[in-house]
């Protein structure tokens, strides 16, 4: 009788296992266009700090990441138990934000272009205090924990929506599982990106030609990917965000999905333009809505040194 009980408890756990398991590909699946914009904005956060600190630096947004999760998925089951209705609005004030990062650091880069720079940048870093250093390397971390904390949410919330069927344990389990590996594949990925040119200079000394050949290349190649990443991680914010925004506002999402729908009407390019015009049209929208948060931001930032000197006076 205890035989028999034992190895019915052990088919359940194995049932409830397989049942993780596939539940746990089929939002692995699902995540993986944010896992592709996750790591193009933190390789983007991480970069311009000094080369013996980039490895720490990675480090300590990994540990933010972790720590974000470990908030979000327990809210996000908190939430999603009591309060659902509220997982699309807060979605969206972190879509929000995120475009408005995206505007901020496109205003940054037109109006301070030598800022922006990388090299000028990477002599500004060297030509600072050690305590500045510190204080900069903080900045960084802060900011590129800030921007995990909306994607982490992201894929919190795609996983939950794949997992709402399922019991609590199953949830959980998912949840949890899907929050490990995402955090362990992005930031080893960027570890592995912000290095490559180190790894280059290491291959460019060896006596093998094939190995100095690898190393050459990838130091020539390391400035131009760092600068793509950039690029790409600043649109992957208005991609991100726009899209979060789009899809909770139902008249924007169904204006999309029809403009979307006729475009398969064109000979020819019909099927490419269906396919890109949900992302442009979601893109553009997240410019659009991040120019105003700005706007806002700054307008508010105007009216606070008023309301102070009124109250001075």
């Amino acid at each position: 009788m205890a035989g028999s009980s034992l190895l019915a408890l052990l088919d359940d756990i194995a049932a409830v296992l397989d049942d993780v398991a596939l539940m746990t590909k089929v939002a692995a699946k699902k995540t993986s266009g944010v896992l592709g914009d996750d790591l193009a904005l933190n390789a983007q956060q991480v970069s311009g700090v000094r080369a013996d600190r980039e490895l720490p630096v990675v480090w300590a947004v990994a540990k933010g990441s972790f720590l974000n999760k470990l908030i979000l998925v327990p809210l996000a089951l908190a939430i999603s138990a009591f309060i659902p209705w509220a997982v699309t609005p807060l979605l969206m004030v972190g879509g929000a934000f995120l475009c408005y990062e995206g505007v901020e650091k496109l205003a940054h880069t037109l109006l301070h272009p030598k800022a922006s720079n990388a090299e000028g940048e990477h002599q500004e870093i060297t030509a600072l205090s050690p305590e500045d250093i510190v204080a900069y390397e903080k900045q960084k971390v802060k900011g590129a924990i800030r921007t995990d904390f909306i994607l982490s949410a992201e894929i919190i919330a795609i996983t939950l929506g794949t997992v709402a069927n399922a019991s609590f344990l199953q949830q959980v389990l998912v949840m949890s599982g899907i929050a490990i590996v995402m955090t362990i594949g992005v930031y080893g990925l960027v570890a592995g990106i912000v290095r490559l040119d180190d790894i280059g200079f290491y291959l460019s000394r060896k006596k093998a030609s094939i190995a100095r050949i690898i190393g050459n290349g990838l130091v020539n190649v390391t400035p131009y990917l760092m600068k793509t990443l950039s690029i790409v991680g600043t649109a992957a914010m208005f991609m991100v965000g726009g899209g979060i925004l789009t899809h909770g506002l139902p008249a924007i999402h169904h204006l999309i999905e029809g403009i979307s729908a006729s475009a398969l009407t064109l000979p020819t390019v019909g099927s490419i333009l269906n396919m890109l015009t949900p992302t442009i049209l979601s893109t553009l929208f997240g410019v659009v809505a991040g120019a105003v948060v700005l706007l806002l931001v700054t307008l508010l930032g105007k009216l606070k040194p008023k309301k102070a000197a009124e109250k001075v006076s």
